[in-house]
């Protein structure tokens, strides 16, 4: 299979995984990119089944709209039952760098308040170590060159990701060259540097289920 169609199976898979759960008053949390896409498009004959979704960032939250999918503010939800969005890295652990599209922290604060996060992701994204994708944080606009320097501390190549802002109005530096041994303390560590609005690793919150597109079919990995 192509990888589209990697990414058009787990999107299936991922609807055939909540459909059973779903309530009239289920608001969703819905994610970000090309797999999220996939799995928005295929919510539209199930939306008389659910209330709604909570998306983490603008372009999903106008596709779910455009499906005549309701949309919600997080602040008025409260708890998800699930989120569901892919990675652009996930390793055996189900820690994640997330945030190629640039929507890292809405999506960090959604899996927090999700009960079970689904990643749904293709095999060409399954790797031993985290670090060979650049590792995106949003910054603070005028803390950028300061981030940059603590990172290069770090052992980083900090790139400016120029032209980008986030749906927060911030700045994304992406970390080159950067292979990470301990997602979780790497995590905490970047995350305390003043400026950091979130780094794109998501250690302390993975998932809880993984959705694996390969040439066999879809695996359904767990931590557990």
């Amino acid at each position: 299979m192509t990888q589209d169609e990697l990414k058009a199976a787990v999107a299936d898979k991922a609807i055939r995984e909540i459909e059973p759960w779903l309530e009239k008053d289920t608001v969703l949390g819905i994610g970000t990119g090309s797999t999220a896409n996939l799995f928005i498009d295929r919510l539209k004959p199930l939306r008389d089944q659910f209330r709604g979704a909570v998306a983490s960032s603008e372009a999903s939250a106008q596709r779910l709209k455009s499906l005549g999918i309701d949309v919600f503010d997080l602040n008025s939800v409260g708890t998800l039952p699930f989120y569901i969005d892919g990675a652009d890295e996930v390793n055996a652990n189900l820690q994640m760098i997330k945030g190629g599209g640039a929507a890292l922290t809405r999506e960090k604060i959604v899996a927090a308040c999700a009960e079970r996060f689904i990643c749904i992701a293709d095999q060409s994204k399954y790797v031993s170590q985290l670090g060979n994708f650049p590792l995106p944080i949003e910054v603070i606009p005028m803390a950028r060159s300061y981030v940059a320097r603590q990172l290069v501390g770090l052992g980083v190549e900090p790139v400016y990701r120029q032209g980008v802002v986030t749906d927060n109005g911030n700045q994304i530096i992406d970390c080159y060259e950067f292979m990470i041994d301990d997602p979780l303390a790497m995590e905490a560590r970047i995350n305390a540097i003043v400026g950091v609005v979130t780094s794109g690793l998501f250690a302390e919150r993975g998932a809880d289920v993984l959705l694996l597109g390969n040439q066999e079919g879809v695996e359904r990995i767990t931590t557990s």
